[in-house]
């Protein structure tokens, strides 16, 4: 197998993101005070509280477990949590910290389960699905559910290794086609009559920036003429609480602004074994114009005249490599759409409405 030399996602952070979607209070790094710096402030603007026990050279040494334990015990009391989720690190783990066996010392009041991860291994998705099966053996979830979400992160897994992050030595960071190229073919087809679909396969939160598409190119039409058809993982019935809250504050949205024929493929956790029934009903709808945004990677039979919208660059890079012109890069999605609550305005969608508005047409 070819190394892969471009940075990816860390285990760490992926149990982080997992411990969130579970509804934890507190997540605790055991580990120096810089790990997962970023993405912490990220997970704070979501409304969880991350703390580190910040471990420096002597723990690396002489062990910190007291430490761990002592910490424990401070947001216990200071902060009264229901959960708190324990994640390791390399620093933690290869020295050997027992996690669950600090935890067992403490007599918390609030329910405590440990990641004992690090970042060597394995992919991201490592630390998501060794955070599902610890947060089923401690009654966080059911089995059922923690298995049927270790087996769509197993296939995440797999379409990123065949089509994906991992599937190429190295991917430079793309920013993609302009805004404006994409949005003038958008705008023009609906003024010609013709039919423009959008169809959404996003990866949870980052749905609250890609359903502006749906709500840019609806509005568009109204103006315009021409017709319209809308697909997404938008699903009110599948996955953790969490993220159902998260499908139910996009529908609320949309309703409000009359918009209440998407088609449901599936939820917002599911987007990874999606790719048929989204690439079924994208040929069923016979648009003029495709839109498909999040991880279009993973939906088969993709047009080269489609528009791809993803937050990622390096998969822009593998969209554009691979001949697909109008890829769209919304590069700011994942960090606007943390805390959110509703839909977030995105470029894309910004100068849809421009050229409407202002009559460049």
């Amino acid at each position: 197998m070819n190394d892969i030399l471009h940075p990816r996602p860390n285990p760490i952070v992926a149990a982080m993101y997992t411990l969130r979607d579970l509804d934890a209070d507190v997540v605790l790094i055991h580990g120096p005070a810089g790990c997962g710096f970023m993405p912490s402030r990220r997970l704070e603007e979501a409304g969880v509280r991350v703390m580190t026990t910040g471990m420096e050279e002597n723990d690396l040494i002489f062990g910190a477990e007291e430490k761990l334990i002592r910490i424990l015990k401070h947001i216990d009391s200071h902060y009264a949590p229901n959960l708190i989720g324990v994640v390791g690190t390399c620093s933690s783990m290869i020295i050997g910290e027992n996690l669950d066996g600090a935890v067992k010392k403490t007599d918390l009041q609030a329910k405590v389960i440990c990641v004992d991860i690090h970042g060597c291994s394995g992919p991201n998705t490592s630390g998501a699905i060794r955070t599902l099966e610890v947060a089923a053996q401690g009654g966080i979830i059911s089995q059922e559910e923690a298995d049927r979400q270790i087996a769509i992160l197993k296939r995440a897994t797999l379409i990123e290794r065949e089509k994906g992050l991992t599937s190429r030595e190295y991917l430079e960071p793309h920013t993609g086609a302009t805004k404006l190229s994409a949005a003038m073919r958008i705008v023009n087809t609906l003024k010609n009559g013709g039919k423009v679909t959008v169809a959404i396969n996003a990866k949870k939160e980052t749905a609250y920036g890609f359903a502006d598409l749906i709500k840019a190119v609806d509005y568009a039409q109204s103006k315009l003429g021409g017709s319209t058809e809308y697909i997404g993982n938008l699903a009110l019935d599948v996955g953790l609480p969490r993220i159902r809250r998260y499908a139910q504050d996009i529908h609320n949205d949309l309703s409000a602004c009359g918009i209440n024929n998407i088609k449901i493929t599936g939820g917002l956790d599911e987007y990874p074994v999606l790719g048929d029934i989204c690439s079924q009903s994208l040929e069923a709808s016979n648009a003029d114009l495709r839109i498909i945004a999040g991880l279009p990677h993973i939906i088969p039979n993709l047009k080269k005249d489609d528009i791809l919208v993803t937050d990622q660059p390096r998969e822009i890079r593998n969209y554009i490599d691979r001949g697909f012109e109008y890829s769209i890069g919304e590069i700011n999605t994942h960090a606007a759409v943390m805390g959110a609550t509703k839909i977030i305005p995105s470029e894309l969608g910004n100068t849809i409405r421009e050229i409407v508005d202002g009559g460049l047409l």
